[in-house]
This record gives structure tokens, C-alpha cells and sequence, in this order.
């Protein structure tokens, strides 16, 4: 494109690392800074810093997110005169990894082997297997098509339960709408990856946790939002589920006071499960900016309005 030269501010508290990256890819005719600037057509950062400076941007044209959630942008509001792009196909593995980690964790008994160990014990007890269970997702994007491939790998079964899209070949069986509690029933593994929507609070609420058989383990990876939290704590202190591994809470950090820190069976990771590492995420962005000069459609546009 003929005297294109658009101005790129970067607005993170890793804007540094991110201006490296961003700077060793030689990206023709872009300027690139951490300071704002009202002529800015492009902006790269996190959705909570970028919310605050939305009013001085006249000139903005695209936003691109640190973040696969992007929330704080999705205030009605809000303008919504631009193209917003969140980071997709990198949270995958790292997904896969905690959420993986945690489920052999489970079935292998690895815990009760450590205790066993400190009192000198010998446990022989037969360990559980991923092989031959059931797992179900709550959600089958991009990272949900990267757990289901996993799944297949320890030689599972899984369902999905998606608004409408099929798109992985990985998912045994699709449900949607009323088929929740189909979806549900006989899991040997519930994780939510689900997005924060009107349409997702509190999906995961007393009436879903009760067609989970009292084996089930639920993890979410997804937003707090999705989780009824008093009837989860219930579920967990009753025995209804085996137990659940939480990463993401309505409120962040989780208050001292809150329950969950003093609920059986529960394991808390404080938003730990898929760290962003700023050369990734980096990627993300140059992809897309190519396209971007080249005139072509982005990558991991979000519908304001369906909020994802």
C-alpha cells in the first residue's frame, strides 16, 4: 500500500518485551510505540488497559488483545467503531498441559502416594486410568479442539457441548441447547472453557452438577462467571462430585473469606493455567498484520455482540 505507515501503540505491562518482538520482525512501514498518541490506528495490549484510553484513539482502526478474553472491551457502552482480535492458537497446549496434569493427577492417585510415602507406608492400591473414560466439554473452540485432541491421545471419549459449531473431528458426540443435561450425564471429567456471555453465567449450576456421577471431576479453565459457586461448594462438601480443580473465579483474586479456600476435595491455581508468553503472543499480532496491510480478512475477529 502506497505512503502507508500506520502507528502501532503497544499498552501493556510487558509492552518492552512486546516491543522486542514486535521490532525483530521488521514489519514493513510500521511504527511502533508504548506511548499514547491520538494519530494511533493500531493498538496491541491488554483489554483492561485499553478500555481507559478508548476515548483518545480518533484514529483507531483495529485493536489487537494479549488476552483470548476480552471483556472488559465488550461494555455496550462502549465504541465499537473498530476491528477487535483476541490471541487464539496459543493457549492450546498450555491448556492441554494443566488441564492433563491435573486429571492424571486424579486417576493415578498421585496425592495418596505422597501421603503413603511420609508415614512410610507401601500402597498398592489399583490407580484409576484416563483410558476408556468419558470427558466433556463445556465449549469446543480453539483451545477446546486442542483438548480434545489430547483426550484421544490417552484414549478417551469426548463430547462437547458447543451454541452450534462442530468443526473438531476429535469430539465423539456434539450436543447443544437442551441437551445439556445428555451432555452431562455419566462424565467422568467436566471442563469448562466456556467464554463470559450472557448466555454461559452460571451454566454450570446445581441442576447441571446433579447429572454428574459422584466420580466426576470438573475443571474450569474458562471464566468464573460460568459457575454457580455456592451450589459447586455444596456439590464438593456433600460428596455429589469427586472433587474440582478452579482457576478462574468471579472475583479475582479470590477473597480471603470465600469459601472455596476451606472446601474439601478443591484445588485452587489462581488464573495460572495458561501463562502468556510475550513472543507468542507477538505472533499472534504479526499474522495478523500482514493481513491487515495486505487488505485481507484478520484472524480471531470477536463479535461484540456474541462476545467472542
Amino acid at each position: 500500500m502506497d505512503n502507508f505507515m500506520p502507528k502501532l501503540l503497544i499498552l501493556s505491562r510487558q509492552a518492552d518485551l512486546y516491543l522486542q518482538a514486535i521490532q525483530a520482525a521488521n514489519l514493513p512501514e510500521l511504527e511502533a510505540v508504548t506511548t499514547l498518541s491520538p494519530n494511533c490506528e493500531l493498538v496491541f495490549g491488554e483489554p483492561t488497559l485499553i478500555r481507559e484510553i478508548l476515548p483518545a484513539l480518533p484514529a483507531l482502526k483495529w485493536v489487537q488483545s494479549t488476552w483470548a478474553g476480552v471483556e472488559p472491551l465488550l461494555d455496550p457502552t462502549l465504541r465499537r467503531d473498530y476491528v477487535l482480535t483476541n490471541a487464539r492458537g496459543v493457549f492450546g497446549p498450555l491448556m492441554s498441559e494443566f488441564v492433563f496434569g491435573y486429571l492424571l493427577l486424579h486417576e493415578r492417585k498421585i496425592l495418596q502416594r505422597l501421603e503413603a510415602q511420609k508415614l512410610s507406608k507401601w500402597d498398592d492400591t489399583l490407580t484409576g486410568t484416563l483410558r476408556g473414560k468419558t470427558i466433556g466439554l463445556l465449549g469446543v473452540g480453539s483451545i477446546g479442539a486442542h483438548l480434545a485432541s489430547t483426550a484421544k491421545h490417552f484414549g478417551m471419549t469426548v463430547r462437547g457441548y458447543t451454541r452450534e459449531s462442530e468443526t473438531s473431528q476429535q469430539v465423539d458426540q456434539y450436543y447443544h441447547g437442551a441437551d445439556i443435561f445428555k451432555f452431562a450425564c455419566e462424565l467422568d471429567c467436566l471442563v469448562s472453557i466456556l467464554p463470559n456471555t450472557t448466555q454461559t453465567q452460571q451454566l454450570v449450576n446445581s441442576e447441571l452438577i446433579s447429572q454428574l456421577p459422584s466420580r466426576a471431576l470438573f475443571i474450569n479453565v474458562g471464566r468464573g462467571s460460568a459457575v454457580d459457586e455456592s451450589a459447586l461448594t455444596q456439590a464438593l462438601e456433600t460428596g455429589k462430585i469427586a472433587g474440582a480443580v478452579l482457576d478462574v473465579f468471579e472475583r479475582e483474586p479470590l477473597p480471603a473469606e470465600h469459601p472455596f479456600w476451606r472446601t474439601k476435595n478443591l484445588f485452587i491455581t489462581s488464573h495460572t493455567s495458561a501463562p502468556s508468553f510475550p513472543q507468542e503472543i507477538a505472533d499472534v499480532f504479526i499474522e495478523n498484520y500482514h493481513l491487515y496491510t495486505a487488505g485481507q480478512p484478520l484472524k480471531y475477529q470477536v463479535d461484540f455482540k456474541k462476545g467472542y
